[in-house]
This record gives C-alpha cells, structure tokens and sequence, in this order.
C-alpha cells in the first residue's frame, strides 16, 4: 500500500488546497459519473484515484482536518485493505450514512462543495437537509475539484456504438419509445429526461463500449409524449453507415447539451426525472426554467426489466453456452487440482478465473465477461467483492473452500452465477454454514409468492437457515439482470431495505445468498432465475443457470426431503440440458456431481 498512501497524502493535500480558493470547508466525492452508474469509465473513476477504493459503491467527505469514506456492508473487509485508514475513517454507507455525519460531525454554519452532475436528486435531498439544519450551505460546484487535481485523469471514453438488431432485442425502437411516450402522458410529464446509459441502450436498440463488461454507450436523451428522442451523444461514437439504427424521430446532439435543452424546454412543462439515477443538475435546470420537476422512477427502467419473449429465449440459449463453459471449468478445477498441488504447482485464482474465460470464448454468442471475475480462495472470499491481483492472488488448495462469481455477455443475454467447493474434506464450520447457504438457496428457489410480494418480503426465505444459526450476510441476496446490459439492472432487488416493485413473468434475478467469515472463508450459491406464472394468482421462480451445485459441502442429512428432492430435479435438468454438448471429461463429471442424493 505504500504508493497508495503517498498518491492518497499528495491528493489530499491538493484537495484541502483547492478548498481554501473555493472558501469551502469541505467537499463530497462520490463514485458516481454523470450516468449515475454503477461501473464507471477510468476517466470518472475518482473516487479511486483520491482514496485507493476500488470498489463499485462509496462516497467520501473531505473537510480541512478530517476525511470519511463510506462503504456498504460488501466492502468493510476489502476498503480496510485498500485504503490508508491513518488518512481516511471507514463508516457504513447505511448504518452511519454520509448525512448522518454532516449532521452531526460538523461545525455549525460550514460550506460543503458538490459537484451536481454527479450527485442523483435522491442523495441531494438528503445531504442538503443535512446541511440546513446545521445552519450551512451545500454549494454546487461549476468544476468538479477531483478533476482539477488529477494530472494524468484519463480521457472519456469514445467506444464505437452499433445496432442492436430486432432479432436479439425483440421489438423495434418506434415501438419502444411509443409505449414509453405513452406512460409519459399516462404520468402527466412533457417529457422525459433519461440520464442511464442502460435504459438509452435499450430504448434505442443500440449497444456500445464505453465501461468495461457493460455494453452501454455513455448518452443522455430527453424523449416526448410522441416518442420523439433528443440523444445527445458524441457523433465520434456513431458508425458512419447508420442504417441499422432506427433513425426516424431520432435527433443527434451534442453530447454536452442536455442541460441548456433542459433549461430550454422546461418552461411551464412536467418533466419527469428519475430522482435516484439522474444528476441533481436536470432537476434543478427544470425548476430554474419556471417547469415542474415529476420525480419518478424513469418508466424506461420499468419497462425494460421486464424482458420479451424473444429476449427471454435468448436468455435460455445464454445460458446454455453458459452453462457448458462452467462445466468444463469446473471439470477442469476437479482433475488438475490435485495433480498440480502434489506437483507443487497450485492452480491459482487468477488462472482459474482466466480459465473459465477461456471456456467461454468457445461460446458462439459470447461477447466479454460480464463484470470482473470473483475468484476467491481461502480467507479472499470472505471479501465478498473481492478482485484477486498479482499480489493478492492465492492459490487453490484442498483446505479451504474456493469461491468463483463469474459472468458472461452473450448477444442473447447476461448471465452471471457463483459456485463454492471444497477439493478436500470440509471443516465443521464451513459444512455448516454451507448447508445453511444452500438450504436458503433452495428455499427462495422454490418460493411461490403473490405479484403483491416485494424483494424485502422474499429476502428473509433465504436467511432464515442462517439465522438459525445465529448468523446473517451483509448484501443483498439478489438483483435484476439487463439483457446483453447491465448485471445488476434495477429497479428489482432481493434485501433487507424496502423495494417497493412488485415482480410480474418476464423478470429476471439473481438467487445469491452467502456466509463470510472474516480472515477465514466465504460461501455463496448463486442462480439467475426467471419469473414466470405459478398456480393461479402465484408467481414463481424457473432456473436460467444450468450448473451443478458442490454437494459434497453439504451436510445432506440436515436437508428437508423437499430440498434433497429439489436438488436432485435441478442436476437432472443440467444433466439434460447439457447433453451432447461436453467434452468427455467434462460429460463425465457432470455425471459424477449430479448424481441423486438421499437424506
């Protein structure tokens, strides 16, 4: 950590410089880019650049004498291991929020700087409350201070953007954006200001390049009651032949013009403006313009979670490409292993993540990765987004589990699955907590539920054998997934904080319960699963992942008769779904792992 903390020390000491020219006390660095995204451009990656934190969800508050990084539960391991904790305090972005701290750290009457084009009106709200009840000001920042102090601060991407054709996306463009402009006048809104290069990538059926594992391009569109779009985008991105791209009602802007449009057209209009994901900025250019900001979840992210059938059955196909890749992956791990251990030659994480890459790329479909493998070994995996390294990277051995959560892009959809094993006998603690984890796994995977059920409702079948136990995991336990799109696609989420968004067949999830065990090991079972209709005014769950699961971790007589019935039914759909397309070892593991089990 030495270059980090000297890189950290000279960042702070510029930071706090800039603070004195501005008269501010303090500013706010979130992860966010101007998209609100999750994965960001090396370009917008400041958060990383000012404390070392590498992971996907934080935000820090620098003042003249003190600076905070918050981190959710998934990161209070590995935000340890990065970031110099002499120079940064670590707090919980939930229990001990950024807010919370304003309110209560600070002196009375200070000005606290942000930039507005990086901050959701959500959060704004939140930290602007925080800051008048301690009798100060929340100043927006015309230039953002990270930028100013990062020397080597790398370009915005300008990724090639292409058609996304109708035979993968299922319905054209046109139709899209009338059924949008439809829910738009449903709403009472004008227009439209959408800031998520997802939900753009979709309405438009385009894709592009411009973050890793995530085929978006970064865009912003103001789309009318007509399903007329304005798309401000770079034209360095567009393809010179445009043919494929659904041109008609479709006007090209500058890419740094949605806020004057705004400003422009905002005059005694509603405006809906999703206030979690789109800069604080839209908002306010909407009510200095004498409109109505409509906060409002963008009704492109509702309509795009719920996938069609042609994306659907790409999903399936997907999956089955999918699918065979893990297997002669985890065909691979279960022969050389062994054989490399007793040579001497330990198979390592950043091998076995290369290696089920490499399977992949055998897929007709498969594009790139889609997010950076989590291979963990050992005490790694109690770090549960953790990203193995030279330095970090350890190798496989026989007595410790090895954790991999590792996903693809395929032209027909995204998928993304986690598996444990052990390749030597389980310890009682780890054969314990695993069957906990695999029983609550089962328990959501099996779930029939009213469409009235929300994520939160659902989340406690899955914990509830580790609460048994005393025990709980600090993440959510699963997420909605973007068809060749994001991973992690909203607004459906599994967890303890409240989702208010009911599930109906179309759907897509992850199933991902865990147990970490901080400096010792981490298990997780993961599936993507599709809603579809159960008995009568019931949903339910049908597996997407076709993967065998490790239940030789298990304790098999403390599993239900329905749950042993449960794993059996899903290692005979791999077994048949996977027929004919493996390699002979790999067919013969299958065979192996998939066998029957009795209580």
């Amino acid at each position: 950590m030495p270059n980090t903390m000297n890189r950290t020390d000279t960042a702070l000491r510029q930071l706090r410089g800039k603070l004195t020219q501005a008269d501010l006390y303090g500013v706010v660095v979130p992860r966010f880019d101007p998209y609100q995204g999750e994965v960001v451009a090396p370009h917008d990656e400041r958060l990383a650049f000012l404390t070392g934190f590498s992971g996907s969800a934080g935000i820090a508050a620098v003042t003249a004498d003190h600076a905070v990084l918050f981190v959710d539960g998934r990161y209070q391991v590995q935000v340890r291991a990065e970031v110099d904790t002499r120079q940064f305090e670590i707090a919980h972005f939930f229990d001990f929020p950024i807010e919370t701290w304003l309110e209560q750290k600070l002196p009375r009457g200070q000005r606290i700087g942000i930039n507005p084009m990086l901050v959701p009106s959500a959060l704004y709200a939140k930290l602007k409350a925080a800051m008048d009840r301690t009798g100060g000001e929340l100043v927006l920042l015309e230039t953002d201070l990270i930028d100013a102090i990062w020397p080597d601060q790398p370009p915005p991407p300008i990724a090639p953007i292409q058609a996304f054709p109708l035979r993968w996306a299922g319905e054209a463009s046109a139709s899209k954006r009338r059924r949008i402009g439809a829910r738009l006048e449903q709403a009472g809104a004008d227009f439209l200001v959408e800031t998520q290069p997802d939900n753009i990538a979709w309405l438009l059926n385009i894709r592009g390049g411009d973050i890793a594992h995530t085929p978006i391009a970064h865009s912003a569109a103001i789309v009318g009651r007509d399903g007329q779009v304005d798309w401000f985008v770079d034209e360095r991105k567009l393809p010179n032949d445009r043919s494929g791209i659904e041109t008609d009602g479709l006007a090209v802007r500058p890419a740094d013009g949605l806020i004057a449009a705004v400003r422009e057209r905002a005059g005694n209009k509603t405006v809906l403006v999703d206030p979690g994901f789109a800069p604080v900025a839209v908002r306010l250019a909407v009510e200095a313009a004498g409109g109505i900001p409509l906060l409002q979840f963008s009704p492109v992210t509702l309509a795009k979670a719920v996938k069609n059938e042609v994306e659907l059955e790409g999903f399936r196909q997907a999956h089955i490409q999918d699918g065979v890749a893990w297997t002669e992956f985890l065909a691979w791990l279960d022969a050389e292993v062994p054989v490399r251990l007793a040579a001497g030659n330990a198979i390592t994480e950043l091998e076995a993540q290369s290696q089920l890459l490499a399977f992949r790329r055998a897929g007709v479909d498969f594009v790139e990765d889609s997010f950076g493998a989590i291979s963990a070994s050992g005490s790694n995996a109690a770090m549960c987004h953790y990203a193995s390294k030279p330095q970090t990277n350890a190798p496989l051995t026989g007595e410790l589990p090895y954790l991999i959560d590792s996903g693809g892009q395929y032209w027909g959809g995204t998928t993304d699955a986690t598996r444990t094993m052990n390749f030597g006998p389980a310890s009682g603690a780890v054969r314990q907590t695993y069957t906990a984890v695999l029983r609550g796994f089962v328990a959501l995977m099996t779930a029939q539920f009213p469409p009235t059920a929300q994520g939160h409702h659902l989340d406690a079948l899955a914990r509830r054998p580790l609460w048994d136990l005393g025990l709980d995991y600090d993440h959510g336990t699963g997420h909605g997934v973007g068809h060749f799109l994001s991973v992690h696609e909203h607004p459906h989420r599994f967890g303890k904080t409240v989702n208010a968004h009911g599930f109906e067949p179309g759907v897509v999830m992850t199933i991902e319960p865990g147990y970490y065990r901080e400096g010792a090991f981490g298990l997780r079972v993961e599936n993507q699963v599709e809603v579809v209709a159960g008995v009568a005014g019931f949903l339910r769950f049908e597996t997407l992942t076709l993967v065998p699961i490790d239940v030789a971790m298990a304790d098999t007589e403390a599993l239900t008769t329905a749950e042993i019935g449960f794993l059996n039914a899903y290692h005979a759909r791999v077994r048949k779904a996977l027929a004919g397309r493996l390699s002979p070892r790999a067919a013969a593991f299958l065979d192996r792992s998939t066998q029957p089990i009795s209580g």
